[in-house]
């Protein structure tokens, strides 16, 4: 495995346009991955984050803008990118009449390299049986063909589009814990999952596009400005208008002449539930 200069990140996207006919999936999208990090990539559906993923592997030329693996360009240099990155897309395609494992090996072949005893080991985690042709696995047994394709190749970089789609959660889990090992290896991760709970257990760092932009990126901790408190409050009596209301940014509230009222966020929660304790309270949820 080449390994990747750590000074360096191991993806720069600048500006990044691509349309198709009149509809602009990427419109100056920025996105920046440090080598050696699990990276999160979020965003809606059509947000236009497999749009770019394809530019990323050299699948799909990018109309402007620039993009960087590991110090090469995906589309110029695309058959050498593809011997030092793992892909794994969210519905994973396979020959019929080969078997899981001679996928496997097929890919690791074509990525530059396979570890034997890691394959067995991740065939055995993954409770998958090589022997099987691929047209008689089911959804979840074709993502962990090629998830232990990606993770038994001697690579750099692994991109994975939605992955765990199809895996029950026990199998989930062992996916968690192969991502973490690869941290641990130094390799870079780019993830692109719905599952937030995933994306916080794994990624050092999110990057959030909309609209073919990125809108957000930062750590974690870094975005939970971004979250919402939702609060449901059963009211003993009629929640008037306590002096709590005009000060603490509490002016307005849904609901607020009724016994039983919605409250979404608000920018001073203490001073919410402080009012709340003056009005008297039947039953809270808190979301």
């Amino acid at each position: 495995m080449t390994k990747a200069i750590a000074t360096a990140p191991a993806i720069r996207v600048d500006g990044l346009h691509k349309s198709f006919g009149r509809t602009h999936a990427l419109d100056g999208l920025d996105l920046q991955v440090a080598a050696g990090e699990v990276h999160g990539f979020l965003g809606p559906n059509g947000a236009g984050k497999s749009t770019t993923i394809r530019v990323l592997l050299g699948l799909l030329r990018a109309d402007g803008g620039t993009a960087r693996l590991l110090g090469q360009a995906p589309w110029q240099d695309a058959v050498e990118l593809h011997r030092r990155i793992a892909y794994v897309p969210g519905d994973v395609t396979l020959w019929r009449n080969l078997s899981g494992g001679e996928v496997i090996d097929l890919y690791g072949r074509l990525r530059g390299g396979l570890d034997a005893a890691r394959r067995a080991e991740l065939l055995e985690r993954f409770e998958l049986d090589p022997t099987k042709k691929g047209r008689t696995y089911s959804k979840g047994s074709r993502q962990k063909v090629a998830l232990v394709a990606a993770f038994a190749s001697d690579v750099d970089l692994l991109i994975l589009d939605e992955p765990t789609s199809g895996l029950d959660p026990l199998m989930e889990e062992v996916f968690q814990s192969c991502v973490a090992e690869e941290r641990d290896r130094g390799r870079t991760v780019l993830l692109s999952s719905h599952v937030l709970s995933e994306v916080e257990a794994l990624c050092d760092r999110v990057s959030i596009i909309r609209k073919g932009q990125t809108v957000e990126s930062g750590s974690l901790g870094e975005l939970r400005h971004l979250t919402r408190t939702s609060v449901i409050a059963e009211l003993a009596g009629p929640l008037g208008t306590p002096p709590a209301v005009a000060g603490g940014g509490l002016a307005t509230l849904p609901g607020a002449d009724a016994t039983a009222a919605p409250f979404l966020w608000l920018p001073a929660l203490s001073a919410f539930f402080a009012l709340l304790g003056l009005v008297g309270v039947r039953r809270r949820d808190i979301g």
